[in-house]
């Protein structure tokens, strides 16, 4: 119950961080995609399961307040997740160097889906513009973030793994 209550909280935190103080300070256009942080994150920390709730969560947030459809992000962020979560057993977690190969991956993946469907399919052709001022700044500000946040995601994780363990 407790690890739920830590992971809808981290939930909550990096979507308004996300949507309020890093929009507000952003100067190219492009803000660091937290959620796909910690889907990334506890995807490949917990497993499929665990990476395929995050992802569900953080999507439905994001279709919830920003989404004219309910359900491309959730889908997308749930299918990320899910997909994260087959590294689990081939990482260690102090590694940081993986997860920035991963979150650059999935980052890119999903800017990638989100410019065929919501610009490509309207006939908008500029794909070179669209990958060089907003995919590569935006993969750029994440894998920053990344960078930062996934050493406290350990720490937060190995504290509620350590407290499970002291219940049983």
């Amino acid at each position: 119950m407790r690890r739920v209550i830590v992971i809808a909280l981290l939930i909550i935190t990096s979507f308004v961080l996300q949507t309020t103080v890093f929009n507000f300070h952003d100067m190219t256009g492009v803000s660091p995609d937290l959620l796909m942080i910690i889907t990334m994150s506890f995807g490949i920390m917990r497993g499929r399961r665990e990476g395929m709730l995050t992802g569900f969560f953080c999507g439905m947030l994001y279709d919830i307040f920003y989404g004219s459809l309910m359900g491309p992000y959730m889908f997308l962020y749930m299918v990320i997740g899910y997909i994260n979560g087959f590294f689990h057993k081939n990482y260690l977690m102090e590694d940081v160097m993986f997860p920035v190969l991963i979150i650059t991956v999935d980052e890119f993946v999903k800017e990638s889906i989100v410019y065929i469907f919501a610009f490509l399919l309207r006939n908008r052709l500029e794909t070179g513009y669209y990958i060089l001022h907003f995919i590569l700044p935006k993969t750029f500000y994440t894998v920053l973030m990344t960078v930062i946040i996934y050493r406290i995601y350990v720490r937060i994780n190995k504290y509620l793994k350590k407290k499970a363990s002291e219940v049983k």
